[in-house]
């Protein structure tokens, strides 16, 4: 009887525990059985993930896959082949990257890692620099699109990725895997594991570094990162701690560039640059973005029967870091809080630290029940994160500039200092009833409490108090209906529906921005909360060599907040505008195909139609002198959403040339992949001159592995990207000019100049 149910319970914790941790799903090294070392291999539930009876949109992908993609060095790059997925760069795949879905920007994908949030709770940004090749840590990455299931942090409005980082194993390892390429491009990663012990504890560990030249100038990047995890493992508990911990030190990219500098140089960069007497033209050597950031993450599962387990989960995340600029003949008076008075210079160089350091505390509780018919999730997430910004005047070409001012104790002036406070709860409610071995219903009710506020002077307005104080409370439902028809040879069709709710608080730059908007021109703006209302429905079918999807969706917005077109004077961020009403509506299609032994072809395609509804656009009239005169409206009618291409696509081709002439030349591949933005609008007012071209790239990947005694392996991998060579840019910002004594509008356009042909290759070594 005790045995009996230990080894229930044992599956139940396996298979429903890591609900909300995200644990490896592992037993204690003495019970082997086949079925939990399956369970070890696949089963990876966590926090919000979604399952094949889960009425949600999503996309896997497991270890195996991503590091088949590992030299796209950032995760936007490896889920670019993805439905609905753009990925973006300022300085091709290193630097700074993001991603899109469904024309989302990354400040509406909630990511999460083990069930913790990884977005930055102000500006609800994931900065994937900040982690640094954050793929050699992860076991396995779900991208859900659309409605996600519910999870801790903001809620998402495109998407959600949650990433799972390494199990542990049951036998010890090792892997070094290292490539190197184009623009003096050189990536490390090191894995090594303990496997399982006689005490039922395993230990996992992964060095990641990456160093690189880019492709425009100042285009370096430095980055290191680092991964721990030590997991015990019980008769019915599973205990785990793991610290991730990563450091960059990256040159600033974002400034983009006009097209006629671009014509004469695709290299151009004009970060740090400033000019002599004479005009000769220097770059300053440490206009850089740094960052160091450290998780510490424990979990703990605990099995009370074989049909309920409870867990635990709690994170500690610190982060500091800085970026500098040179400011190259300013007028640094007001702004910076610089004495003009005491000097005769109009203008003068000076440099600039923008710091910040901040710390969030995040707490999750729960519970699972699973019957044969039923599962029932509910917990509760709680976040507290105090932020710090400040910054510094580090040097001034003209020391007059400095009279009368105070200074820290390593001599800088201070020109700005603000603190936010941030405090979130969440509850949760998920259940899932199986009506009959085919059918279920599916329920997602959470609440969302968030309480938001900043004090201080800001570096966009010094003399008036950045004064911010608001409540949010959010109800965000989900329902749905999955049907899944299976046999036994590994068929079967699925067809889903669901439907939900979201609301999300706007984040920091979005609330400074209208706060100033109204401190300085009096014209009551106020940012609001978005909602959405989104309604999906899709059918999948899986035969034994050929699987295909078409998932329908419509999302309806209340005040979503979307590129305006025009741009913070300070940092050069998109400002954003809360739109009454706008909707996106599209079709998601999937297939492939197992042609051969040999061959194997994939592919996705998104058609969409993405509009504001009846839109009206504030603009801001300058006089000659560029001093603001008044604001006018222009009613617009329907237009297209910024950045949301109504068009994206991805193929793949897979081949094993040499199949037929046995298992050595199984071990050769060679995969195409294509990748197809349409053209898409960078502001919301469907201007031509606003239009971004389309653009197709085409990469080749190969690749040749030696079986080595056991389970011993060397893999050797070639990445030809941009295969075609094609010359394209992707848009950094816009803005547009009105002035009183002109009939005609003016507008400037900056872009990222992507790279051409550029090449990795890669060796893996695993033992």
């Amino acid at each position: 009887m005790k045995k009996s149910f230990r080894k229930q319970t044992l599956k139940t914790l396996l298979a429903s525990v890591l609900a909300f941790s995200a644990l490896p799903a592992v037993a204690q090294q003495g019970d082997t059985s086949s079925v939990q070392r399956r369970t070890l291999k696949e089963v990876s539930i966590n926090t919000g993930r979604a399952s094949q009876q889960t009425p949600i949109t999503t996309s896997n992908m497991n270890q195996r896959q991503i590091s088949d993609n590992k030299t796209d060095i950032s995760i936007p790059y490896i889920l670019n082949t993805l439905p609905s997925v753009v990925a973006e760069g300022e300085n091709g795949m290193v630097g700074n990257t993001s991603m899109r879905v469904r024309g989302i920007d990354r400040t509406r994908i909630n990511v999460n890692i083990n069930g913790i949030t990884l977005n930055d709770a102000e500006s609800q940004m994931v900065y994937w620099v900040n982690l640094p090749n954050l793929a050699g840590m992860a076991q396995n990455i779900q991208l859900q699109r659309g409605i996600t299931a519910s999870t801790e942090g903001s809620s998402d409005f495109g998407g959600a990725i949650n990433l799972q980082t390494l199990n542990g194993k049951f036998q010890p390892y090792a892997v070094a895997d290292l490539s190197g390429g184009s623009f003096n491009t050189r990536q490390y990663n090191f894995m090594v594991g303990s496997g399982i012990t006689k005490h039922n504890w395993s230990f996992d560990f992964a060095y990641n570094g990456m160093n690189t030249d880019g492709y425009v100038r100042n285009g370096f990047a430095d980055h290191k990162s680092f991964f721990a995890s030590a997991t015990h493992y019980g008769e019915r508990s599973i205990f785990k701690a793991i610290a991730i911990v990563g450091k960059q030190k990256t040159g600033i990219t974002w400034n983009g560039a006009y097209a006629e500098k671009l014509d004469n140089d695709p290299t151009y960069n004009d970060a740090g640059a400033y000019d002599d007497a004479f005009g000769n033209i220097y770059y300053y050597g440490n206009e850089t973005d740094n960052y160091f950031q450290r998780h510490y993450q424990l979990y703990y599962n605990y099995a009370l029967t074989s049909r309920w387990n409870i867990n635990a989960v709690a994170d500690i995340t610190y982060g500091d870091g800085y970026y500098e600029n040179y400011k190259n003949d300013k007028k640094p008076g007001s702004k910076y809080n610089l004495n003009t008075d005491s000097t005769t210079q109009d203008s003068s160089d000076f440099i600039t630290r923008k710091m910040m350091d901040n710390v969030a505390y995040t707490a999750n509780i729960g519970a699972n029940y699973h019957s044969d018919k039923f599962q029932l999730s509910f917990g509760q997430a709680a976040q507290l994160y105090d932020g710090l910004h400040f910054g510094n005047i580090i040097w001034a070409q003209d020391p007059s500039l400095y009279t009368l001012n105070t200074f820290n104790d390593e001599g800088e002036l201070e020109w700005y200092r603000n603190h936010s406070v941030k405090t979130s709860a969440t509850s949760y409610l998920r259940a899932n009833w199986d009506i009959n071995h085919q059918s279920n219903l599916y329920a997602d009710l959470q609440f969302r409490m968030v309480h938001y506020t900043m004090n201080g002077i800001d570096d966009d307005d010094i003399f008036d108090s950045l004064k911010f104080d608001e409540n949010y409370l959010f109800f965000n439902p989900k329902v749905g209906y999955n049907r899944l028809w299976t046999s036994n040879n590994n068929q079967h069709n699925r067809l889903y529906f669901v439907a939900g709710i979201s609301h999300r608080e706007p984040c920091r730059a979005d609330i400074k921005d209208a706060y100033y908007s109204n401190l300085w021109y009096q014209n009551g703006d106020t940012v609001k909360a978005e909602a959405m209302l989104d309604i999906e429905a899709g059918y999948q079918i899986r035969r034994s060599r050929f699987a295909a999807s078409a998932n329908l969706y419509a999302m309806l917005y209340k005040d979503q907040l979307t590129p305006s077109g025009r741009i913070n004077s300070a940092s050069g961020y998109a400002l954003m505008d809360n739109v009454d009403r706008s909707y996106r509506l599209g079709i998601e299609l999937e297939a492939g195909y197992l042609a051969t032994d040999w061959m194997h072809l994939a592919g996705n395609l998104t058609l969409s139609r993405n509009k504001i509804i009846d839109y009206v656009y504030t603009v801001s009239v300058m006089d000659e002198n560029w001093d603001y005169d008044h604001t006018e409206q222009r009613a617009l009618g329907t237009t297209d959403l910024s950045f949301s291409p109504s068009v994206v696509g991805a193929a793949i081709a897979s081949f094993k040339p040499f199949y037929a002439c046995g298992e050595k030349g199984r071990n050769f591949n060679i995969q195409f992949v294509g990748k197809y933005v349409g053209e898409m609008y960078v502001d919301n007012t469907s201007r031509e001159e606003m239009l971004q071209e389309d653009y197709f790239l085409l990469n080749l990947k190969a690749g040749y592995t030696w079986q080595l005694s056991g389970n011993k392996q060397i893999e050797a991998q070639i990445v030809v990207n941009n295969l075609l060579d094609h010359t394209y840019r992707v848009n950094a910002w816009n803005a547009s000019y009105y002035f009183t004594d002109s009939a005609n509008d003016s507008y400037d356009r900056a872009y990222f100049q992507q790279p051409g042909r550029n090449v990795m290759a890669r060796l893996v070594f695993s033992f």
